[in-house]
């Protein structure tokens, strides 16, 4: 096999690959076997009619897809190693030559992976955000931790904004009911923006036990066509008023959240204190890395072929769809539930997708700038890691990944991350 390759355009090449005379041959020899195991010919026991026969009467020309399935596949993977090229989508072709006795020679259109142009990735400037824990840091999840620990209990007076009402309710569009509009004591958390936009604020003020009608109108992008952009009359008994009751803070109440090591309120304070100032620093961090990533992939210059982010896309909506049904949902019922298609969906994920790609291109390509590699150890340490986290033997684990070519291209990444951090200007 020889094989020559030419850019035909950005982010295109076309391979131009020759396979000798005895090769095709062979592999029409091959194809006759497949095919002529259901044929019948007179005089002819099934599956034993003559080569010379079958070409008479079908034409060598009938074993030509055959052949160049057994023999394509193999010759592009070949030609892809071989020229080191990157596809990025399945290649289209163009059969120049064909014919019995004669070199195969075929025309394989390839998308492959852009080049990139790297700008400026070291010694970029980045703002670092505070690590300091305030007092009003620790309030404020002191206040989130008596709210996770209030008691609902029904209280006396008006509904006011974070109350729960008890409601019966019924929706009318033009003086007839509309299905769905129905509800019978549905707890309403008032400000929770759960009820179309409009509804709950009408309810403030009302007292257990009174009737009302609340006029509203529905979003223009609400998923039911006949109400999208409509005005509705609801009909709206509230039978109780609830309200969140915050537990005290005290020794007891702090002893009941029963953990570890804490017994008094200065205990918890302290807890508390030790774990905002580590999420602190690790979204200082996070956003360390977001900037100099972001920053890099500015300076840098290259073209992602469309095929490339549609291929992205379908994965974002591979792992969507996964996540899904983990919470035993899937994507039919969310585009019901939200009013969408495929379509839709795929569009509100592509600048997702084209961001992906462009940060893992910018950083592939510093990895090959600065010859990053990783060692045994590396990858050892994190499959250990893994192994760990999914209770498995290393070993064993090991034993079960195909190859460990794609974990060592993470690892790389991850490394060109560490070294734009570390090489960063903080103000």
């Amino acid at each position: 096999m020889s094989v020559k390759v030419e850019t035909v355009e950005t982010n295109k090449v076309k391979l131009t690959i020759t396979l000798s005379a005895e090769s095709f041959d062979k592999a029409l020899d091959a194809a006759f076997k497949k095919v002529s195991k259901n044929l019948q010919a007179p005089g002819f026991r099934k599956g034993k009619m003559p080569r010379p026969m079958f070409e008479q009467k079908f034409g060598v020309e009938a074993l030509y897809e055959d052949a160049l399935d057994a023999l394509l596949p193999k010759a592009y993977m070949d030609a892809v190693a071989e020229t080191n090229i990157a596809p990025v989508a399945a290649p289209s072709w163009d059969i120049k030559q064909i014919g019995k006795g004669q070199e195969l020679v075929a025309e394989a259109t390839v998308v492959v992976k852009p080049e990139v142009e790297l700008g400026q990735y070291t010694g970029i400037e980045v703002e670092e955000l505070s690590t300091e824990v305030t007092e009003a840091d620790v309030e404020a999840e002191l206040e989130k931790l008596l709210q996770n620990h209030a008691e609902i209990v029904v209280k006396e007076g008006a509904v006011e904004n974070g109350d729960t009402a008890v409601i019966d309710y019924e929706g009318f569009k033009d003086g007839v009911a509309f299905e769905g509009g129905k509800g019978e004591n549905h707890p309403l958390v008032i400000g929770s923006n759960s009820f179309i936009p409009g509804f709950e604020e009408q309810l403030v003020g009302m007292n257990a036990g009174e009737t009302k009608e609340i006029t509203v109108t529905f979003p223009e992008q609400y998923h039911s066509a006949d109400l999208a952009g409509a005005e509705a009359v609801f009909k709206v008994t509230l039978h109780e008023v609830k309200t969140r009751e915050l537990p005290q803070l005290d020794d007891e109440f702090v002893k009941d959240l029963d953990r570890e090591g804490i017994e008094t309120v200065a205990d918890l304070k302290a807890d508390l204190e030790k774990s905002i100032k580590a999420q602190k620093e690790t979204a200082a961090r996070n956003h360390v890395i977001d900037t100099v990533v972001e920053k890099a992939t500015e300076n840098a210059k290259f073209e992602i072929p469309a095929e490339m982010i549609e291929g992205e896309v379908a994965q974002m909506v591979r792992e969507a769809d996964q996540r899904f049904q983990m919470q035993g949902f899937n994507l039919d019922l969310y585009f019901q539930f939200t009013g969408m298609d495929m379509d839709k969906f795929k569009a509100q994920l592509r600048p997702e997708a084209e961001k992906r790609l462009s940060y893992n291109l910018t950083l592939e390509a510093i990895v090959k700038a600065e010859n990053i590699d990783v060692t045994e150890e590396e990858v050892n340490a994190k499959l250990s890691e893994i192994a760990q986290a999914y209770g498995r033997e290393l070993e064993e684990l090991k034993a079960q990944l195909p190859s460990l070519a794609m974990l060592k291209e993470d690892l790389k990444v991850q490394k060109a991350v560490d070294f734009i951090v570390e090489k960063a200007v903080r103000k």
